[in-house]
């Protein structure tokens, strides 16, 4: 059961379980709930950590600017969830909402392209800190984010990976939708979207 804290937030947690089979993520048969202690909306409080993990997780061409993190956390909170264990913030599942199928390369920086009643989340970057990686805490972010949309009545998510990656997105139902035109930082992404049905 994933863990989400609701004193500050209104998420509905009734429909939060994590089927790691079924994602087959390799946790080695460890209840991946120990992993982490809660899953919760950001604060802003949270950006120092938040800006640390994402320097440990990316390249600095590729990575989120202190001032940038700061500004998602300020404009789309709702949309951007943390996991915590012991009290330390160990990864994290960002983006803003909007009404586009791909991911442009300015939506990194401009959070005026955040529409809170738009078709679809976006997901910038699903991050854990290398430490806590391989233990199941990503997948638990990306289905509680999953879910939230769902619950919100999104038509679906849409990312940007590497193609190294475009396997583990579609054990949660992404599709590869090919060579995306970002550019982000100089590397190569491919664009992917989960769609729900209707």
């Amino acid at each position: 059961m994933i863990n989400i804290d609701t004193t500050r937030h209104n998420i509905d947690t009734t429909r939060h379980n994590v089927d790691i089979k079924q994602h087959n993520v390799d946790i080695k048969k460890q209840d991946h709930s120990k992993a982490y202690d809660r899953i919760r909306c950001v604060l802003p409080s949270d950006a120092e950590a938040v800006w640390k993990i994402e320097t440990a997780c990316f390249p600095p061409q590729e990575a989120a600017g202190r001032e940038a993190i700061a500004e998602r956390i300020r404009v789309f909170p709702e949309s951007f969830l943390v996991a915590e264990k012991d009290g330390s913030i160990i990864g994290f599942i960002n983006g803003c909402v909007t009404e586009q199928k791909t991911i442009e390369d300015f939506m990194f920086e401009q959070t005026d392209c955040h529409e809170p009643e738009g078709s679809y989340q976006a997901i910038f970057g699903l991050d854990v800190h290398p430490e806590h990686q391989r233990r199941g805490v990503a997948a638990a972010l990306m289905e509680t984010l999953i879910q939230t949309a769902r619950e919100k009545g999104r038509k679906g998510l849409i990312l940007t990976c590497k193609e190294r990656l475009i396997p583990f997105y579609e054990q949660f139902g992404y599709r590869n939708m090919g060579v995306s035109r970002s550019v982000h930082g100089g590397a190569v992404w491919y664009d992917m979207i989960l769609e729900f049905a209707e």
